[in-house]
């Protein structure tokens, strides 16, 4: 097995066709199904089945699909890094964020950085903190961008400052317009909207203020939160900066004054991993001297 085999292997899987995979790749149908064929005789092992409209995939299939992904990307890494000698100056940037901070904090960063090294390329991914910090282990990315917490002992981090959690909802608030921030216990009885990777300390933050909360819904992403939130379905617990992102959305805000509902941005990378030129270059614009 080699990765040229993995390279052919994927198409197929994407493709679903052995014809449509052969197009992609620019080359002939029949070299292209004796590779797949002698893939699976190395391995022993059936990779799709077939049927006379197209391939589907085995079970095993999709777990070399899964692995074949990492090892192209940790290939491609490891060629960049061995041509990394010119201090940054060509070469691509991967970098994933959550979209809070990638609109917020990325675009002015991006535009110094490219100022002062115009011919390196970027490579954004969008998704949430745990999946970005599980391509930075995978060697997927060079650089996050997320929220803690995050683990010190496999990440090296630049903090920003911390920032008080929200509550956002529709129609009338349930607060007193005038005062600056509401507090933990004003949430009780109310339906609430919880971000998974907070779900815990909401909880104790309810439970040291002397109740149970009453989560109706744990999600994954912030616009999906608030979308839900928009509908009345209940009180979106979300970070501060978000209010600024979906502006005009009919929902209403209100900082909660709670020591352990804070979030913090950070810059992440892997410790004791090689970092490419561009990449130690760009941390720099986030130092301030």
């Amino acid at each position: 097995m080699n990765i040229k085999q993995l390279i052919y292997f994927l198409a197929i899987a994407e493709e679903g066709s052995i014809t449509k995979a052969a197009d992609r790749l620019h080359m002939a149908q029949p070299p292209l199904s004796k590779q797949l064929k002698m893939l699976e005789i190395e391995l022993n092992i059936e990779l799709f089945e077939r049927n006379k409209r197209n391939l589907r995939i085995t079970e095993a299939g999709k777990q070399l699909q899964y692995r074949a992904k990492q090892i192209i990307d940790l290939t491609e890494t490891t060629i960049r890094e061995l041509k990394d000698y010119d201090e940054g100056i060509h070469g691509t940037l991967r970098i994933g964020t959550i979209a809070s901070a990638g609109d917020t904090l990325l675009p002015e960063n991006v535009f110094s950085f490219h100022q002062k090294y115009p011919n390196i390329r970027f490579h954004i991914k969008e998704s949430n903190t745990q999946e970005i910090l599980d391509m930075l282990k995978n060697g997927i990315i060079d650089i996050g961008i997320v929220r803690t917490p995050i683990d010190s002992d496999f990440f090296d981090s630049i903090l920003f400052p911390e920032e008080p959690m929200v509550a956002a909802t529709t129609g009338t608030p349930f607060w007193n317009e005038k005062q600056p921030s509401i507090t933990v216990a004003d949430l009780a009885g109310k339906p609430l909207l919880v971000l998974n990777r907070y779900e815990d300390v909401m909880i104790k933050s309810c439970q040291k203020a002397g109740f149970e909360p009453d989560i109706i819904g744990k999600i994954d992403d912030t616009r999906t939160i608030m979308l839900w939130a928009n509908k009345g379905m209940g009180i979106a617990i979300v970070q501060r900066d978000w209010p600024e992102l979906m502006k005009n959305n009919g929902l209403k805000y209100k900082e909660i004054a709670e020591p352990l509902l804070v979030t913090q941005p950070a810059i992440v990378w892997m410790k004791n991993r090689y970092m490419s030129s561009a990449s130690r270059h760009f941390l720099e614009t986030f130092v301030v001297d």
